[in-house]
């Protein structure tokens, strides 16, 4: 028995399988293999992530220590992309190149969401509206108000912040928004505020400010078309449930 003891190597018997070096696994488990034979669509969030980290610890392999990072944020990549550079390397194993690293890629990932927002001639409906604010509100952590100036054509003039709050509150004045509209000759406004808490049921106040925003705007024959709440990658739309 003490032979057959003294016959493994030490590094066999208290390394798990999870540290075996990746050009050992089975193809399927090696995600740079994978990505070359099957293409990127074949990977999962956690073998991407995988990619971009390139080794796990001591105890989980790169895979391994991606879904367990993916399951704290409930496997929501916009949760994910909201953790700071400090929160990435609380992690056993991602050290300051590999969490900004992920936050690099997060961030290509949202720009190029955006580039082909842009392209879009003018806005059509509630889901245009929303992914052209929801490029700038997505991984927000405190509420924001943004107006979008639109001219006959639905066109966007320009996108602007007028209100900056709290995780609770924020503040949006009627007279700084319509300013603003009647400086661009905007003919027509999309309203946008985002909820931190991921709820997208509008408030109180929400609506109050909706409709006097709507009233004000009659009186300058500047068309409020829909106030937009962007919650985690989903939205309400006053407009598409009759409340404009």
């Amino acid at each position: 028995m003490q032979g057959e003891l003294l016959s493994y190597k030490t590094e066999d018997i208290m390394k798990p399988n999870t540290t075996k070096p990746i050009k050992d696994w089975a193809t399927d488990d090696r995600p740079r293999e994978k990505m070359l034979e099957k293409g990127r669509e074949a990977l999962s969030d956690a073998e991407l992530i995988a990619i971009l980290i390139g080794s796990g610890n001591s105890n989980e392999s790169a895979v391994d220590l991606s879904r367990r990072i993916l399951k704290d944020v409930d496997d929501n990549l916009i949760q994910l992309s909201q953790l700071t550079i400090n929160e990435l390397m609380a992690y056993t194993g991602i050290g300051e190149a590999k969490a900004l690293s992920i936050a690099a890629a997060l961030e290509l990932g949202r720009r190029r969401r955006f580039a082909e927002t842009a392209q879009q001639p003018c806005i059509k409906n509630s889901t245009d509206a929303f992914e052209y604010f929801y490029m700038r509100m997505s991984d927000l952590k405190h509420e924001q108000f943004w107006v979008m100036l639109l001219n006959p054509a639905n066109k966007v003039i320009k996108l602007v912040k007028v209100g900056d709050g709290g995780v609770n509150g924020i503040l949006a004045d009627p007279k700084r928004i319509f300013k603003i509209a009647l400086e661009f000759n905007a003919t027509a406004l999309m309203l946008c505020h985002n909820h931190p808490s991921g709820s997208v049921e509008p408030s109180k106040k929400d609506m109050e400010l909706t409709h006097n925003l709507v009233n004000a705007g009659k009186l300058l024959e500047i068309k409020i078309l829909d106030h937009i709440v962007i919650g985690i990658d989903k939205y309400f739309s006053f407009a598409d449930s009759g409340m404009i």
